[in-house]
């Protein structure tokens, strides 16, 4: 007997070509960790004012590789919240790219764009924390 587990939102059904749990989880695991690096970027912004070119692209490397394997595993390009953890994957490899290939133009210090950055991270954070932990939901098992 073969059982499938099948994701039901309270609201509504969701079917895609990637279930909901592996949103929830790639959510659960991108959301706190988004969190964390903006909170602690912000409180450390000082050290980033003399970042070495060389240091920017391994950060870049580490970017580029994190967004691509969260494209390779959810490139899900749907009208709901899951869309955010996609698009995640996506700013993080080009974010990754940029400094890869200009790591000499990353602008140090503090400046409207990095606290932007800072900013959109946070939120982006919060809401995927919100949508992994909070957001209710339940499975429903079929038999086959």
């Amino acid at each position: 007997m073969i059982v499938i587990r099948r994701w039901q939102h309270m609201r509504g059904h969701f079917d895609a070509t990637v279930p909901m749990p592996v949103s929830r989880n790639l959510a659960a695991l991108i959301g706190p960790s988004l969190v964390a690096i903006a909170l602690s970027e912000a409180l450390n912004i000082r050290i980033f004012a003399g970042n070495a070119p060389a240091v920017v692209y391994l950060n870049g490397a580490i970017l580029f590789v994190a967004g691509l394997a969260i494209i390779r595993a959810h490139n899900l390009w749907v009208w709901q919240w899951p869309v955010a953890v996609t698009l995640t994957g996506w700013l993080l490899a080009g974010l990754g790219l940029f400094r890869l290939f200009a790591p000499e133009l990353q602008p140090g210090g503090r400046n409207a764009a990095i606290f932007f950055g800072i900013f959109v991270a946070f939120v982006l954070g919060c809401f995927l924390t919100f949508k992994a932990y909070v957001a209710g939901g339940r499975y429903e098992e079929t038999e086959l």
